[in-house]
């Protein structure tokens, strides 16, 4: 193919990857524009854009008349609106698995900064403290942990925790027992997993079924000692629930990457909870990471200019195509 492609690319994104498709595109990043109402304005010269974070209306991909694919840098999908771009024939792809075990390690870092209270005992020493008693944490060695969702990320997560020692529980209706590994146990019912688990991580999508599906029973079952790990989406827990159970002493703590409203803002309520440590979405980002979604994004889009289908589409039945093999 001669014709030449035009890319619009998020403000930060690797090199790499937008440099592997310069044989055939020209790739224009967010930050080059003085506003949003700009890339607005613009959006109709695009065929193909690689996104983050940023939100893809109805509304935009409508005027986004020469847009043939849209290339999720990352997992989730929920900032796309997918029927809108399946109605205009955009093809929708991710980038699953490439920032796996950059999330996996995240989870199991925040489990390590809860279990041991490291916001709460960093604070505590640049203060001037040395109060060694009051921040005596727990082992994480012969704990059980919980792993909502048994995808790549939940995949990752498991091989780290086997070697810290945790034994493994797996709730996931799309994985059957006889597909998990001998020293991994699978129960049926959620509930059943917030229940048996010292520590839940949450590693599934957002979707209607996903939606709050962590709230007041499950982080009753959980317990006053038990923790909540969540680097999947905010939406999946129920935040009013789950700020109740802190403060209530229902559960023992949480790590939190993701939020139902990101960013949090000034004064929200989780602020208040030494036993909760946050971060602002990031478990995905390491340089690592970052570059193989970068090129792996880009490598999508060269599929579609070449006249196939990547593997990660998200609505091929919409497009009217079969993925590429």
């Amino acid at each position: 193919m001669t014709e030449s492609w035009e890319i619009l690319c998020p403000a930060q994104i690797d090199a790499s990857g937008p440099e592997s498709v310069s044989d055939f595109a020209t790739s224009v990043g967010v930050d080059s524009y003085d506003s949003t109402a700009a890339v607005l304005a613009d959006i109709d010269q695009y065929d193909a854009v690689i996104v983050r974070t940023t939100e893809l209306t109805r509304e935009i991909l409508e005027r986004a008349e020469k847009l043939k694919v849209i290339a999720k840098h990352g997992t989730g999908v929920d900032n796309i609106d997918i029927a809108a771009a399946s109605e205009q024939g955009i093809v929708v792809c991710n980038t699953p698995g490439v920032n796996a075990r950059s999330v996996a390690e995240h989870t199991l870092a925040l489990l390590f900064g809860v279990r041991r209270h490291l916001v709460a005992a960093d604070r505590h020493v640049r203060a001037g403290g040395w109060d060694r008693p009051s921040y005596t944490g727990f082992e994480l060695q012969g704990t059980t942990l919980g792993l909502m969702g048994y995808g790549s990320i939940g995949r990752e997560t498991a091989a780290i925790a086997r070697g810290v020692g945790l034994e493994l529980l797996v709730y996931d209706p799309h994985h059957a027992a006889a597909t998990l590994p001998e020293d991994t146990e699978r129960v049926n019912e959620l509930i059943d997993l917030f229940d048996s688990a010292d520590a839940v991580s949450l590693h599934v999508p957002l979707d209607d079924s996903t939606r709050q599906a962590v709230s007041t029973e499950e982080l009753a079952a959980l317990g006053e000692t038990g923790v909540l790990i969540n680097t999947s989406r905010g939406g999946i827990v129920d935040e009013d629930a789950l700020l109740k159970a802190l403060a209530s002493g229902a559960i023992g703590g949480a790590g939190l990457d993701t939020f139902e409203n990101e960013p949090l803002g000034s004064g929200h309520p989780l602020y208040m909870f030494d036993e909760v440590l946050l971060t602002p979405h990031l478990g995905g980002l390491t340089h690592n990471a970052l570059r193989r979604m970068s090129r792996q994004a880009a490598a999508n889009i060269r599929t579609v200019y070449e006249g196939g289908l990547p593997d990660s589409t998200i609505n091929p039945e919409a497009v009217g195509q079969e993925a590429h093999q």
